[in-house]
């Protein structure tokens, strides 16, 4: 999806909102089949017709992990970007 500059846009604030949101839908959805690959490929042995006990542990653990990272980055740049913002 493109990026835009709502500044310089005559588009109404509305339709800036919209778009916006669906960008970050469109990120998260990119952000979690990323995820998907990167923990399918560390914890699948060998597909079968269901997941043993172990595998869906390392799923859930590998998923789990990456979320708990996103989430303390995201937190980590927004705390450094309100104090930047403080600072001025």
């Amino acid at each position: 999806m493109a990026d835009f500059d709502a500044s310089k846009s005559s588009v109404d604030p509305e339709l800036q909102d919209f778009l916006m949101a669906e960008k970050q839908k469109a990120q998260l959805s990119a952000q979690i089949h990323e995820f998907n690959d990167i923990c399918w490929d560390k914890c699948m042995d060998k597909p079968g017709s269901k997941l043993d006990s172990r595998t869906e542990i390392c799923l859930n653990n590998c998923v789990n992990r990456f979320i708990d990272t996103s989430l303390f980055i995201t937190t980590r740049f927004a705390q450094t970007l309100q104090k930047s913002q403080s600072g001025m």
